[in-house]
Protein backbone atom coordinates (compact mmCIF):
# COMPACT_ATOMS: atom_id res chain seq x y z
CA UNK A 1 0.00 0.00 0.00
CA UNK A 2 1.09 3.37 -1.25
CA UNK A 3 2.32 5.75 1.73
CA UNK A 4 1.37 9.89 1.70
CA UNK A 5 4.02 11.60 1.52
CA UNK A 6 4.44 13.97 4.68
CA UNK A 7 6.70 16.61 6.48
CA UNK A 8 8.62 15.62 9.43
CA UNK A 9 8.76 19.21 11.37
CA UNK A 10 11.70 19.27 13.82
CA UNK A 11 11.17 22.40 16.78
CA UNK A 12 13.84 25.14 16.88
CA UNK A 13 13.16 25.59 20.43
CA UNK A 14 13.86 22.20 21.89
CA UNK A 15 17.60 22.43 22.01
CA UNK A 16 17.22 26.13 23.91
CA UNK A 17 14.60 23.99 26.73
CA UNK A 18 17.22 20.96 27.11
CA UNK A 19 19.93 24.41 27.88
CA UNK A 20 17.62 25.55 30.07
CA UNK A 21 17.12 22.33 32.27
CA UNK A 22 20.59 22.30 32.71
CA UNK A 23 21.16 25.40 33.27
CA UNK A 24 18.66 25.43 36.34
CA UNK A 25 20.35 22.23 37.80
CA UNK A 26 23.91 23.86 37.51
CA UNK A 27 22.84 27.25 39.20
CA UNK A 28 20.93 25.52 42.27
CA UNK A 29 24.17 23.75 42.61
CA UNK A 30 26.22 26.93 42.58
CA UNK A 31 23.48 28.21 45.02
CA UNK A 32 23.79 25.54 47.32
CA UNK A 33 27.65 25.45 47.06
CA UNK A 34 27.88 29.09 47.78
CA UNK A 35 25.95 28.84 51.06
CA UNK A 36 27.89 25.48 51.99
CA UNK A 37 31.49 27.12 51.79
CA UNK A 38 30.27 30.25 53.51
CA UNK A 39 27.42 29.74 56.23
CA UNK A 40 29.37 31.77 58.65
CA UNK A 41 28.40 34.72 56.32
CA UNK A 42 24.41 34.67 57.10
CA UNK A 43 23.15 35.57 60.69
CA UNK A 44 20.11 33.66 60.00
CA UNK A 45 21.52 30.56 58.22
CA UNK A 46 18.41 28.76 59.04
CA UNK A 47 16.55 30.69 56.56
CA UNK A 48 18.93 30.16 54.06
CA UNK A 49 19.12 26.74 54.28
CA UNK A 50 15.19 26.44 53.96
CA UNK A 51 14.96 28.78 51.35
CA UNK A 52 17.67 26.51 49.33
CA UNK A 53 16.21 23.39 50.22
CA UNK A 54 12.75 24.61 48.81
CA UNK A 55 14.53 25.99 45.87
CA UNK A 56 16.26 22.23 45.36
CA UNK A 57 13.51 20.54 45.74
CA UNK A 58 11.50 22.64 43.47
CA UNK A 59 14.05 22.33 40.65
CA UNK A 60 14.88 19.00 40.52
CA UNK A 61 10.38 18.70 41.11
CA UNK A 62 10.14 20.56 37.86
CA UNK A 63 12.48 19.56 35.12
CA UNK A 64 9.82 18.06 33.06
CA UNK A 65 8.28 21.25 33.07
CA UNK A 66 10.88 23.21 31.33
CA UNK A 67 11.23 19.67 28.66
CA UNK A 68 9.24 21.74 25.46
CA UNK A 69 6.71 24.33 25.66
CA UNK A 70 4.01 21.93 25.92
CA UNK A 71 4.62 21.34 29.50
CA UNK A 72 5.70 24.50 30.70
CA UNK A 73 2.27 25.98 31.52
CA UNK A 74 1.68 29.66 32.94
CA UNK A 75 1.13 28.46 36.40
CA UNK A 76 4.37 26.41 36.45
CA UNK A 77 6.08 29.87 35.43
CA UNK A 78 4.02 31.66 38.00
CA UNK A 79 5.32 29.32 40.60
CA UNK A 80 8.39 29.38 39.38
CA UNK A 81 9.18 33.12 39.23
CA UNK A 82 7.46 33.73 42.77
CA UNK A 83 9.97 31.34 44.17
CA UNK A 84 12.92 33.22 42.72
CA UNK A 85 11.01 36.74 44.13
CA UNK A 86 10.78 35.28 47.37
CA UNK A 87 14.46 34.04 47.56
CA UNK A 88 15.71 37.60 46.57
CA UNK A 89 13.18 39.24 49.18
CA UNK A 90 14.58 36.65 51.99
CA UNK A 91 18.21 37.57 51.41
CA UNK A 92 18.32 40.62 53.73
CA UNK A 93 16.45 38.17 56.80
CA UNK A 94 18.87 35.83 56.01
CA UNK A 95 22.25 38.31 55.74
CA UNK A 96 22.01 41.41 57.62
CA UNK A 97 24.74 42.80 55.52
CA UNK A 98 22.98 42.05 52.52
CA UNK A 99 21.83 45.73 51.93
CA UNK A 100 25.20 47.38 52.24
CA UNK A 101 26.88 45.21 50.65
CA UNK A 102 26.83 44.00 46.65
CA UNK A 103 26.66 40.77 47.32
CA UNK A 104 24.09 37.98 45.83
CA UNK A 105 20.91 36.80 47.08
CA UNK A 106 20.12 33.34 47.85
CA UNK A 107 18.49 31.92 44.40
CA UNK A 108 21.79 34.51 43.22
CA UNK A 109 21.74 33.26 39.34
CA UNK A 110 19.19 30.84 39.29
CA UNK A 111 17.04 33.45 39.11
CA UNK A 112 17.74 34.15 35.10
CA UNK A 113 16.27 30.72 34.39
CA UNK A 114 12.89 31.45 35.47
CA UNK A 115 13.25 34.58 33.48
CA UNK A 116 14.95 32.91 30.81
CA UNK A 117 11.52 30.22 30.67
CA UNK A 118 9.57 33.15 30.49
CA UNK A 119 11.61 34.18 27.29
CA UNK A 120 10.97 30.72 25.66
CA UNK A 121 7.68 30.13 26.12
CA UNK A 122 5.97 33.37 25.85
CA UNK A 123 8.84 35.95 23.75
CA UNK A 124 10.42 39.07 24.49
CA UNK A 125 7.13 40.24 25.74
CA UNK A 126 6.78 37.57 28.54
CA UNK A 127 10.31 38.36 28.97
CA UNK A 128 10.35 42.12 29.39
CA UNK A 129 7.44 41.39 32.40
CA UNK A 130 9.49 38.70 34.19
CA UNK A 131 12.74 40.24 34.42
CA UNK A 132 10.89 44.03 35.16
CA UNK A 133 9.64 42.04 38.21
CA UNK A 134 12.75 40.49 39.44
CA UNK A 135 14.54 44.03 38.52
CA UNK A 136 12.26 45.98 40.55
CA UNK A 137 12.59 43.29 43.23
CA UNK A 138 16.46 43.46 43.51
CA UNK A 139 16.10 47.47 44.03
CA UNK A 140 13.62 46.66 46.97
CA UNK A 141 16.18 43.77 48.74
CA UNK A 142 19.46 46.30 48.42
CA UNK A 143 17.46 49.35 49.59
CA UNK A 144 19.70 51.60 48.65
CA UNK A 145 20.53 50.16 44.84
CA UNK A 146 24.43 50.67 43.60
CA UNK A 147 25.53 50.89 40.12
CA UNK A 148 26.22 47.41 40.13
CA UNK A 149 22.57 46.47 40.92
CA UNK A 150 21.93 48.88 38.10
CA UNK A 151 24.45 46.46 35.97
CA UNK A 152 23.08 43.30 37.08
CA UNK A 153 19.35 44.32 36.50
CA UNK A 154 19.89 46.17 33.16
CA UNK A 155 22.03 42.86 32.36
CA UNK A 156 19.17 40.58 32.71
CA UNK A 157 16.54 42.37 31.51
CA UNK A 158 18.16 43.00 28.02
CA UNK A 159 19.14 39.45 27.73
CA UNK A 160 15.99 37.79 28.01
CA UNK A 161 14.42 40.29 26.10
CA UNK A 162 16.75 39.13 23.27
CA UNK A 163 16.63 35.89 23.92
CA UNK A 164 12.87 35.90 23.57
CA UNK A 165 12.89 38.06 20.26
CA UNK A 166 15.40 35.00 18.55
CA UNK A 167 13.01 32.50 19.67
CA UNK A 168 9.65 34.46 18.23
CA UNK A 169 12.17 35.48 15.08
CA UNK A 170 12.68 30.92 14.94
CA UNK A 171 9.19 30.21 15.34
CA UNK A 172 8.70 32.05 12.42
CA UNK A 173 10.96 31.02 10.57
CA UNK A 174 10.07 27.26 11.12
CA UNK A 175 6.81 27.69 10.86
CA UNK A 176 7.84 29.36 7.08
CA UNK A 177 10.05 26.39 6.87
CA UNK A 178 7.23 24.14 7.27
CA UNK A 179 4.57 25.51 4.86
CA UNK A 180 7.62 25.76 2.06
CA UNK A 181 8.15 21.73 2.66
CA UNK A 182 3.99 21.56 2.57
CA UNK A 183 4.20 23.28 -0.59
CA UNK A 184 7.17 21.43 -2.15
CA UNK A 185 5.78 18.25 -0.74
CA UNK A 186 2.16 18.93 -2.65
CA UNK A 187 3.64 20.11 -5.96
CA UNK A 188 6.02 16.51 -6.17
CA UNK A 189 2.54 14.90 -5.63
CA UNK A 190 0.97 17.39 -8.04
CA UNK A 191 3.55 16.21 -10.42
CA UNK A 192 3.20 12.59 -10.23
CA UNK A 193 -0.17 12.98 -10.40
CA UNK A 194 0.05 14.57 -13.61
CA UNK A 195 2.22 12.07 -14.95
CA UNK A 196 -0.10 9.64 -14.56
CA UNK A 197 -2.90 11.82 -16.03
CA UNK A 198 -0.37 12.03 -19.04
CA UNK A 199 0.55 8.62 -19.51
CA UNK A 200 -2.52 7.07 -19.50
CA UNK A 201 -5.65 9.12 -19.45
CA UNK A 202 -4.74 12.01 -21.82
CA UNK A 203 -3.29 9.74 -24.44
CA UNK A 204 -6.39 7.51 -24.30
CA UNK A 205 -8.69 10.52 -24.99
CA UNK A 206 -6.40 11.88 -27.77
CA UNK A 207 -6.86 8.44 -29.51
CA UNK A 208 -11.09 8.21 -29.12
CA UNK A 209 -10.78 11.80 -30.91
CA UNK A 210 -8.18 10.69 -33.79
CA UNK A 211 -10.29 7.06 -34.28
CA UNK A 212 -13.95 9.00 -33.82
CA UNK A 213 -12.90 11.49 -36.67
CA UNK A 214 -11.63 8.83 -38.67
CA UNK A 215 -14.88 7.06 -38.41
CA UNK A 216 -17.38 9.19 -38.78
CA UNK A 217 -21.20 9.51 -37.33
CA UNK A 218 -21.81 9.01 -34.37
CA UNK A 219 -18.23 8.30 -33.36
CA UNK A 220 -16.87 11.70 -34.84
CA UNK A 221 -19.12 13.01 -32.25
CA UNK A 222 -17.79 11.48 -29.48
CA UNK A 223 -14.08 12.38 -30.80
CA UNK A 224 -15.23 15.50 -30.63
CA UNK A 225 -16.23 15.24 -26.47
CA UNK A 226 -12.98 13.44 -25.93
CA UNK A 227 -11.32 16.46 -27.46
CA UNK A 228 -12.88 18.85 -25.14
CA UNK A 229 -12.22 16.51 -22.41
CA UNK A 230 -8.50 16.44 -23.21
CA UNK A 231 -8.09 20.35 -23.51
CA UNK A 232 -10.00 21.14 -20.41
CA UNK A 233 -7.92 18.32 -18.61
CA UNK A 234 -4.87 19.54 -20.04
CA UNK A 235 -5.87 22.81 -18.94
CA UNK A 236 -6.50 21.35 -15.35
CA UNK A 237 -3.05 19.50 -15.06
CA UNK A 238 -1.36 22.61 -15.90
CA UNK A 239 -2.67 24.96 -13.85
CA UNK A 240 -1.71 23.09 -10.55
CA UNK A 241 -5.48 22.40 -9.78
CA UNK A 242 -5.31 18.96 -9.57
CA UNK A 243 -5.97 17.65 -6.22
CA UNK A 244 -2.92 15.69 -4.26
CA UNK A 245 -5.05 13.18 -2.08
CA UNK A 246 -4.82 9.96 -3.86
CA UNK A 247 -1.74 7.74 -4.90
CA UNK A 248 -2.55 5.23 -8.29
CA UNK A 249 -0.50 2.55 -9.91
CA UNK A 250 -1.74 1.41 -13.39
CA UNK A 251 0.36 -1.21 -14.25
CA UNK A 252 -1.61 -1.80 -17.86
CA UNK A 253 -0.26 1.88 -18.69
CA UNK A 254 3.17 1.16 -17.85
CA UNK A 255 2.82 4.10 -15.25
CA UNK A 256 3.36 4.79 -11.72
CA UNK A 257 2.79 7.41 -9.26
CA UNK A 258 3.95 6.88 -5.59
CA UNK A 259 3.75 8.78 -2.44
CA UNK A 260 6.44 7.43 0.28
CA UNK A 261 7.74 8.73 3.58
CA UNK A 262 10.52 11.04 3.82
CA UNK A 263 12.20 9.08 6.68
CA UNK A 264 11.59 5.91 3.96
CA UNK A 265 14.91 3.36 4.40
CA UNK A 266 17.47 4.56 1.66
CA UNK A 267 16.78 2.11 -1.81
CA UNK A 268 13.14 2.72 -2.10
CA UNK A 269 12.82 -0.82 -1.69
CA UNK A 270 14.96 -4.17 -2.93
CA UNK A 271 17.01 -3.50 -6.50
CA UNK A 272 15.24 -4.10 -9.46
CA UNK A 273 16.42 -5.26 -12.73
CA UNK A 274 16.10 -2.23 -15.33
CA UNK A 275 16.56 -4.72 -17.97
CA UNK A 276 13.38 -6.36 -17.81
CA UNK A 277 10.82 -3.52 -17.64
CA UNK A 278 12.51 -2.11 -20.75
CA UNK A 279 12.55 -5.27 -22.75
CA UNK A 280 8.83 -5.56 -23.19
CA UNK A 281 9.39 -2.24 -25.46
CA UNK A 282 11.26 -3.95 -27.93
CA UNK A 283 9.54 -5.27 -30.95
CA UNK A 284 10.54 -4.92 -34.57
CA UNK A 285 10.11 -1.27 -34.70
CA UNK A 286 11.91 -1.07 -31.32
CA UNK A 287 15.44 -1.87 -30.79
CA UNK A 288 16.71 -2.71 -27.30
CA UNK A 289 20.51 -2.84 -26.87
CA UNK A 290 21.21 -3.23 -23.15
CA UNK A 291 24.53 -4.86 -20.53
CA UNK A 292 24.68 -8.89 -20.57
CA UNK A 293 24.80 -8.22 -16.15
CA UNK A 294 21.70 -6.96 -14.54
CA UNK A 295 21.30 -3.30 -14.23
CA UNK A 296 20.55 -2.97 -10.81
CA UNK A 297 18.39 0.10 -9.41
CA UNK A 298 16.08 0.62 -6.22
CA UNK A 299 12.87 -0.91 -7.63
CA UNK A 300 10.85 2.55 -7.32
CA UNK A 301 13.45 4.77 -9.28
CA UNK A 302 13.61 1.68 -12.02
CA UNK A 303 9.45 2.06 -12.48
CA UNK A 304 10.17 5.69 -12.58
CA UNK A 305 13.52 5.67 -15.16
CA UNK A 306 11.37 2.84 -16.71
CA UNK A 307 8.29 5.26 -17.15
CA UNK A 308 10.05 7.87 -18.61
CA UNK A 309 11.62 5.29 -21.20
CA UNK A 310 7.67 4.49 -21.90
CA UNK A 311 7.01 8.24 -22.03
CA UNK A 312 9.97 8.99 -24.75
CA UNK A 313 8.65 5.86 -27.10
CA UNK A 314 4.58 7.44 -26.61
CA UNK A 315 6.31 10.73 -28.52
CA UNK A 316 8.21 8.89 -31.02
CA UNK A 317 5.09 7.29 -32.17
CA UNK A 318 3.07 10.25 -32.14
CA UNK A 319 5.08 12.57 -33.17
CA UNK A 320 7.52 10.63 -36.05
CA UNK A 321 4.50 8.32 -37.39
CA UNK A 322 3.74 5.03 -37.19
CA UNK A 323 6.50 3.76 -39.30
CA UNK A 324 9.25 5.35 -37.39
CA UNK A 325 12.51 3.19 -35.43
CA UNK A 326 13.26 3.84 -32.23
CA UNK A 327 16.60 2.45 -30.69
CA UNK A 328 17.18 2.28 -26.78
CA UNK A 329 20.75 1.96 -25.41
CA UNK A 330 21.44 1.17 -21.68
CA UNK A 331 24.93 1.84 -20.26
CA UNK A 332 25.58 0.95 -16.73
CA UNK A 333 28.28 2.64 -15.26
CA UNK A 334 29.51 2.82 -11.71
CA UNK A 335 28.42 6.13 -10.81
CA UNK A 336 24.85 6.44 -13.38
CA UNK A 337 23.02 4.74 -15.27
CA UNK A 338 22.36 6.10 -18.80
CA UNK A 339 19.37 4.94 -20.85
CA UNK A 340 19.15 6.58 -24.38
CA UNK A 341 16.34 6.70 -26.87
CA UNK A 342 16.82 7.90 -30.35
CA UNK A 343 14.50 7.88 -33.32
CA UNK A 344 14.74 8.27 -37.08
CA UNK A 345 12.03 10.68 -37.23
CA UNK A 346 11.31 14.29 -38.73
CA UNK A 347 13.04 15.86 -35.50
CA UNK A 348 11.37 18.33 -33.16
CA UNK A 349 11.15 22.15 -35.16
CA UNK A 350 12.99 24.83 -32.73
CA UNK A 351 10.54 26.60 -30.18
CA UNK A 352 8.03 23.81 -30.61
CA UNK A 353 8.67 21.96 -26.82
CA UNK A 354 8.00 25.60 -24.95
CA UNK A 355 4.95 25.99 -27.76
CA UNK A 356 3.46 22.41 -26.24
CA UNK A 357 4.40 23.18 -22.91
CA UNK A 358 2.74 26.64 -23.12
CA UNK A 359 -0.39 24.59 -24.59
CA UNK A 360 -0.51 22.34 -21.59
CA UNK A 361 0.85 19.13 -23.49
CA UNK A 362 3.74 18.59 -20.76
CA UNK A 363 4.33 15.40 -21.76
CA UNK A 364 8.70 15.65 -21.85
CA UNK A 365 8.22 18.48 -19.06
CA UNK A 366 6.83 16.55 -16.90
CA UNK A 367 6.82 12.58 -17.96
CA UNK A 368 10.60 12.63 -18.34
CA UNK A 369 12.19 15.51 -16.62
CA UNK A 370 10.21 15.62 -14.15
CA UNK A 371 10.74 11.90 -13.71
CA UNK A 372 14.40 12.33 -13.73
CA UNK A 373 14.63 15.44 -11.71
CA UNK A 374 12.82 13.22 -8.64
CA UNK A 375 15.63 11.11 -9.50
CA UNK A 376 18.30 13.32 -8.80
CA UNK A 377 18.99 12.91 -12.16
CA UNK A 378 18.55 14.68 -15.46
CA UNK A 379 17.14 13.76 -18.89
CA UNK A 380 18.67 15.78 -22.43
CA UNK A 381 16.64 16.11 -25.63
CA UNK A 382 18.78 16.52 -28.57
CA UNK A 383 16.66 17.11 -31.99
CA UNK A 384 18.26 18.45 -35.51
CA UNK A 385 15.36 18.46 -37.95
CA UNK A 386 14.86 15.65 -40.37
CA UNK A 387 17.49 13.78 -38.33
CA UNK A 388 15.71 12.47 -35.68
CA UNK A 389 15.39 13.09 -31.69
CA UNK A 390 17.09 11.80 -29.10
CA UNK A 391 16.33 11.29 -25.50
CA UNK A 392 19.58 11.02 -22.58
CA UNK A 393 18.35 9.83 -19.15
CA UNK A 394 20.95 10.33 -16.56
CA UNK A 395 20.57 8.69 -13.11
CA UNK A 396 23.36 8.61 -10.22
CA UNK A 397 23.37 5.67 -8.36
CA UNK A 398 23.82 7.45 -5.09
CA UNK A 399 20.62 9.64 -5.54
CA UNK A 400 18.30 7.05 -7.16
CA UNK A 401 15.65 7.40 -4.11
CA UNK A 402 11.94 8.88 -4.38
Amino acid sequence: MAKRERVVRMSVELPLWRALAAYRLLTMVYAVLLFAFNPGKFERPWVAAAFLAVMSLWTLATLPNVANATRCTKRFLVVDLTVALTGIMLTPLADAQAQTQDGPTLPTIWTAGSVLAFAIKGGWRWAGFASSLVAVANIIERGQPSRDTFHNVLLVWVASIAIGYVVEVARASERTLARALEIEAATRERERLARDIHDGVLQVLAMVQRRGTALGGEAEELGRMAGEQEVALRTLVSSGLVPTTRASEDASLGAVVRTVDVDDPPGGGQPHDLRSLLARHAGSKVTLSEPGAPVLLPAAAAAELGAAVSAALDNVRRHAGENAHAWILVEDWPDEVIVTVRDDGPGIPEGRLAQAEGEGRLGVALSIRGRLRDLGGSAELISVPGQGTEVELKVPRGKAVI
